[in-house]
């Protein structure tokens, strides 16, 4: 009970904070004050994420989280390109292309040592992880590869034509592919057992009541706006503090999109920690899907009033890294089953993706 009421009442105080401190410049302590609560905020997150997921099974449970944070990832980006003018070209392109480092390297890599250090194996569905994974590859191809060798608009933009392509054909994909999740191969994206048998039962214990349920549904969208939010707010310091390190602007989005994919984080290593590393993947793989299907589209629609190139192709450096992660996660999922090797060479290209933006 008394966890129940901080996982409430932290959401509502930090959402408070956030309407007092929106577009005001923060000082020192009141950055650490709003740091304790952006913090807080993850955990209730994670909290009622798994309150919900609890309720509606598996794969719904995941698919909950990762739509709620991309939602309001992508208000958020659009907020930022509205405000940025000139300088936030690359703004989309590059919170994009950090989600899907972060996801399919750094959850994924996370997930799997966990759940190898446990049962020696990860084991998962490979026929579901496969289909994710395929429609990561190529909504990140459409959108994020592309760009940089279309010659109809110059530099690594897209045409206004190929820029509604892109858009519909990620709204379709990632439809396509809930569908497909939720409906019509559902037990694809089940946890599995070390035996490979599905798993139906997320756990032993009751689900929680309908009531509870829309409670949590409701505090998990409170909390993911403070997220949001707060991390936002907190960005000028961070900014500051990376000039003062003297490391390049583009630290300032990983930074801001480590934060904001924290509550998937944490909700995918508990997952793998209950042997269910399938679910974990569908956390992984659906919040870059997501963050890809949700991003291209709203930003081609605000590109209708936004200034300025709308930047979208990667570079060499980052289209090599795209590359290895996905010769590696094919290789990784082909099996249904992973070890700590696997692990080690997915947490491996996260590193050097943080490397490489610290020192591009």
């Amino acid at each position: 009970m008394a966890l129940q009421r901080w996982t409430a009442l932290v959401p509502v105080l930090a959402v408070v904070l956030l309407v007092l401190t929106w577009g005001r410049s923060l000082p020192g302590g009141l950055v650490a004050v709003v740091g304790l609560l952006l913090a807080g905020a993850v955990l209730a997150a994670v909290h009622h994420a798994e309150v919900v997921a609890h309720r509606v099974g598996e794969p719904f449970g995941s698919l909950v989280l990762a739509v709620a944070v991309t939602v309001i990832e992508v208000a958020l980006i659009v907020t930022l390109m509205s405000d940025g003018g000139a300088k936030s070209a690359s703004l989309a392109r590059d919170t994009v292309f950090a989600a899907v480092m972060i996801t399919c390297n750094g959850i994924v890599g996370l997930a799997l040592l966990v759940g190898a250090l446990r049962r020696k194996l990860a084991v998962f569905n490979a026929e579901g992880t496969g289909a994710a994974f395929a429609t990561v590859i190529t909504l990140a191809g459409l959108s994020l590869v592309l760009p940089t060798f279309t010659t109809s608009a110059p530099g690594p933009e897209f045409s206004t034509a190929q820029l509604v392509f892109a858009a519909l054909a990620s709204v379709f994909l990632y439809l396509l592919f809930v569908a497909t999740q939720t409906v019509r191969h559902r037990d694809y994206f089940l946890p599995v057992t070390q035996q490979g048998e599905v798993v139906r039962e997320d756990d032993h214990a009751n689900p929680p009541s309908t009531r509870t349920a829309l409670v949590s549904v409701g505090l998990l969208g409170v909390a993911l706006v403070a997220v949001v939010g707060l991390a936002k707010g907190v960005s000028p310091a961070i900014e500051s503090g990376v000039a003062a390190a003297g490391l390049p602007a583009a630290v300032v989005g990983v930074v801001i999109a480590l934060m904001v994919l924290l509550p998937e984080t944490i909700a995918a290593v508990r997952a793998a920690r209950r042997d269910r590393v399938q679910t974990s993947l569908n956390l992984a793989y659906g919040s870059a899907m997501a963050s890809i299907g949700m991003t291209i589209p709203a930003v081609a629609l605000a590109s209708i009033w936004l200034e300025g190139p709308l930047v979208l192709g990667l570079d060499a450096s980052h289209m090599v890294l795209l590359a290895a992660t996905v010769a590696t996660g094919i290789l990784t999922i082909v099996p249904g089953r992973a070890t700590l090797m696997q692990a080690g060479v997915h947490l491996s290209l996260f590193s050097a993706y943080l490397v490489l933006a610290a020192s591009p």
